[in-house]
């Protein structure tokens, strides 16, 4: 039972329970309650909520007793739903909510309310009057911030969080100079967006003006958790403040942001750039108090949310690499708008990874930029919840609702906040309410759609001139400080304004410059330069003893055992299957002092179970990962069964990968349709991120993709989809069919100096195919080999030259055997991008006799590489083309339609009269 469940008054006896653990040891009950038995004194008599004896003589509760549960219940009310009743709105009127926080509603009235209470002990007060109990109540829960976090089920946190709330009210206690600093911070973001609304009149900026308390807010936060040791930050967010946090926070220079908006060409012709409100940026800054820290804000796309599973997989990247005997030290931001943090199903998937072993970050604090509106729509019509952040609700986070117009609680709130993660290493909000000065970007007019809230916004003062006012009062500054301040700061940009118009072209400083110092740039011609991925035959050996004994001392699954010992008998049969590639690869990049990190859905075992990378002890579960006890000096070998995501893992995978580039970051599809669900971060960043933000990035995507009769969603990888986004030298596509080609793909990826996303669809039947073995001395002395020419005919003899990719050479192979014909070659190309066109002339000319070439595939004539090889292969005009009809899905969910049409396919090829079109199934 939850321990404020009493108070619901059905469980009457619980009252009865906690007294009783009181009497017989008063340090085991909660500090609150302890405080609140010692006032006192119930001798023989235990009651019941409802004035019942629960146990001892049967008389009625004492009124003054009744009270006190009313005055208990009164102090949860405000705990429970204080948040409905704040003071956080500042344009707009609160919604109402019943029962309110009356104490009429708690079988209080106003004469009680100078009586006396010793359930002012539980708020830290002491035995006090009901007013003084309401009025801190009122201050702590229902003024400018409101605090929802009674959900929480971990008694210590609940008990953390109400004593900072009792500390000074929930108020904060700034020094004069704290105070000054704020308003500093403030007159530079409510500058800045002047000035820019001056001098670059209608261009789209996304101005932060509303939410100007996010920049004091955000120089509190790193200045304070430098304080806690945390020496790198981590930042992702959207548009709305993000120029102004660039400058102010992450120390930008206003000459670059200037020079963007100007319009102007880029210094180097290897990227295109992207809009300015887009691009990411590192720095280092040194605190006020000396502390050196590293500042990171993550490049994001137009959807919006995206950046949120980026900036996880960066900052865990960061973690292991540098700091994993204290991961806190690397902190994790994320600043969210309210209608893309309550729309977009993201968020959701990057909080379910909070608390997982393959995906935790020592907790993320989000903040939310509200503006109360969503482009043009109103929040009632943006979310079903009562809050936007209420999805933060999924790990029991708790939340802070704050005015954006009170800057001293937005610090206050942010700070809590910080101390929150710092202390239990958990995710917490920062609902930031606030408005939008202008429409959706500069251009719009906010008006068209609502016009009441746009006349109120036009009257409110800026935040800046608001807490101006009050400081005033207070006689912190006097009349001319804010002039001052804001003509020094003015003046500046001025000057930074008129040095950014001498200079020609743009300068783009690349994200996380000093991870990536040792590594080039590569265009297409260095991209098919052969990279040397050779290995000792007798390190491969080692590495096999390594994998292929379990522990003697524990008990495994017989079929297990078998399985790990047979990697030893294919390497000494000199037959090395295909999880032999993935294990030989892996083990050699670790032993040469490199990371892998494998993750996806069921990656651990495989889906197809062909991996068992992971091994688990029968009777224990333990779990033994035989790829990290190869040597007393190697690298790591982190894998993780994913979450069911696509989207959110693919994102915090890549940035992992963007991170640490000396680690071979590979996700793994559970089927390679399934990677369709991170389409996103295909188009936004795996594809563009080169082009766009000057990023490489060398993550590996495995995807399942072969044509055995397993339906529509079984079947295809999409390799069109991919060939598609495939442009000049943006990445690396490969449909490999040997075990020693895959083996040296994974190495190359690690082995070149430069880095790129690599597409690998990989097989499912092949896994265990009796003919899909290499030897050893391929792996040790071999390259990878973009394309594989047909060793088995006689080149002169050859009539008919088919190319072709992926599985569907075997099912060719084997139909070749059958029929016994030596007049036709099958020509494998492992690499479709870059596409190596030269190795396929060459092959054309070495079949001189060949007067039929053929580019067979099984996938539907739509589908599979068909398109991709017209585009970029000129000679292929010509060709003939075997393949499935066109058709809407992938493949047939009929196993008995699937096999027709792929026998006729195989048909044609090897019968170029015979009519595939009429013959196929409709």
């Amino acid at each position: 039972m939850d321990k404020y469940s009493f108070l619901n008054a059905a469980h009457t006896a619980y009252f009865a329970d906690l007294y009783e653990q009181y009497q017989k040891n008063p340090d085991s009950v909660e500090p609150s309650w302890r405080a609140f038995f010692q006032g006192y004194d119930f001798g023989s008599e235990t009651y019941g909520m409802n004035g019942e004896v629960v146990e001892g003589v049967s008389t009625q509760m004492p009124e003054h007793v009744q009270k006190e549960f009313q005055v208990v219940k009164l102090i949860n009310g405000y705990r429970s739903r204080g948040h409905l009743f704040t003071k956080t709105n500042p344009v707009r009127a609160r919604r109402k909510y019943a029962p309110t926080l009356e104490i009429e509603n708690f079988g209080l009235s106003k004469d009680d309310l100078q009586t006396q209470f010793s359930a002012g002990e539980t708020l830290g007060l002491g035995t006090t009057t009901l007013q003084n109990i309401v009025d801190h109540l009122e201050s702590i829960y229902c003024d400018s911030i409101g605090v929802e976090y009674m959900y929480i089920r971990k008694p210590e946190e609940i008990e953390w969080i109400q004593y900072k709330l009792n500390i000074n009210d929930n108020h904060p206690k700034f020094s004069e100079d704290e105070k000054k600093k704020i308003l500093r911070k403030l007159n530079e973001a409510v500058s800045f967006e002047n000035f820019l609304h001056t001098k670059y009149v209608g261009q789209k900026r996304f101005s932060l003006e509303g939410g100007e308390a996010l920049i004091p807010a955000l120089d509190a936060l790193i200045e304070k958790a430098s304080e806690y040791d945390v020496k790198e930050f981590v930042m992702g967010m959207a548009h709305r403040g993000r120029l102004s946090t660039l400058t102010n926070i992450f120390g930008k220079s206003a000459k670059d942001i200037f020079s963007e908006f100007d319009g102007k060409d880029y210094e180097q012709e290897v990227f295109d750039g992207d809009v300015k409100y887009h691009l990411g940026w590192t720095s280092d800054r040194v605190t006020d108090t000396g502390k050196k820290i590293n500042l990171n804000i993550a490049p994001n796309p137009s959807h919006l949310e995206t950046v949120g599973p980026v900036v996880q997989g960066i900052v865990r990247a960061k973690q292991d690499d540098k700091y994993p005997d204290n991961p806190s030290q690397v902190l994790p931001i994320i600043v969210h708008g309210d209608a893309a943090i309550a729309g977009q199903g993201v968020v959701y998937e990057v909080i379910q990874m909070a608390k997982l072993d393959g995906y935790k970050t020592n907790g993320t604090i989000h903040i939310v930029v509200n503006n109360q509106i969503g482009f043009t729509t109103n929040y009632l019509d943006a979310r079903s919840s009562t809050y936007c952040t209420d999805v933060g609700k999924v790990t029991l986070s708790p939340v802070l609702h704050v005015n954006a117009d009170d800057a001293e609680a937005v610090v206050h709130a942010t700070l809590f906040a910080l101390d929150f993660r710092m202390k239990f290493k958990r995710d917490v909000f920062i609902d930031m309410l606030g408005y939008r000065k202008y429409g959706h970007n500069e251009g719009d007019e906010p008006k068209f759609t609502q016009p009441l809230l746009y006349k109120a916004i036009a009257k409110h003062s800026n935040p800046r001139d608001i807490y101006a006012e009050r400081l005033l009062k207070e006689n912190v500054i006097d009349k001319g400080f804010v002039k001052k301040i804001e003509k020094e700061y003015k003046d500046k940009l001025e000057e930074i304004l008129e040095d950014s118009r001498k200079v020609e072209k743009t300068e783009i400083t690349p994200f996380m410059q000093n991870e990536w110092t040792d590594f080039n740039t590569a265009e297409e011609d260095k991209m098919m330069e052969p990279v040397d991925t050779t290995y000792p035959k007798d390190k491969l050996e080692k590495i096999t003893k390594a994998i292929s004994n379990l522990p003697e001392d524990k008990k495994f699954i017989r079929k297990i055992q078998r399985l790990i010992e047979s990697r030893q008998d294919m390497f000494d049969e000199d037959r090395l299957d295909w999880a032999m590639a993935e294990h030989l690869a892996y083990g050699s990049i670790l032993l040469e002092g490199n990371d892998v990190r494998l993750s996806g859905q069921d990656v651990e075992r495989g889906t197809f179970s062909h991996r068992h990378a992971v091994v688990k002890v029968e009777d224990s579960e333990e779990e033994i990962i035989l790829h990290n006890q190869m040597a007393d000096k190697q690298g790591r070998f982190f894998i993780y069964n994913s979450l069911l995501s696509e989207y959110g893992v693919v994102g915090f995978d890549y940035g992992y990968a963007m991170a640490s580039p000396i680690t071979l970051t590979i996700w793994e599809a559970q089927f390679g349709d399934f990677s369709n669900g991170a389409q996103i971060m295909l188009d936004q960043y795996i594809s563009a991120a080169e082009d766009k933000w000057k990023l490489q990035n060398g993550l590996v995507m495995l995807l399942p993709h072969g044509y055995e009769g397993q339906g529509a969603e079984h079947s295809s990888a999409r390799m069109e989809r991919y060939l598609q986004l495939c442009a000049k030298d943006n990445m690396f596509v490969a449909d490999c069919t040997t075990p020693a080609n895959m083996f040296h793909l994974l190495r190359r990826q690690m082995k070149a100096d430069y880095r790129k996303p690599l597409i690998v669809f990989t097989p499912k039947s092949l896994l265990r195919h009796p003919k899909v073995v290499s030897t050893v001395d391929e792996f040790a002395t071999g390259s990878f080999q973009m394309v594989i020419d047909d060793k088995a005919v006689n080149a002169d003899k050859v009539k008919t030259l088919v190319f072709l990719t992926g599985k569907f050479y075997y099912d060719l192979l084997e139909k070749r055997e059958e029929l016994e014909r030596d007049d036709i070659a099958f020509v494998r190309i492992e690499q479709l991008f870059p596409l190596p066109v030269d190795d396929m002339r060459k092959i054309i000319k070495k079949y001189k006799n060949a007067d039929d070439i053929v580019w067979a595939q099984e996938e539907p004539r739509n589908m599979g590489a068909y398109s991709h090889i017209l585009m970029n292969f000129e000679e292929s005009k010509d060709f003939r083309f075997a393949s499935r009809r066109p058709y809407g899905a992938p493949a047939a969910g009929s196993s008995m339609r699937s096999k027709i049409r792929h026998n006729q396919v195989i048909d044609y090829v090897f019968d170029k009269n015979k009519d595939n079109k009429r013959k196929y199934i409709n």
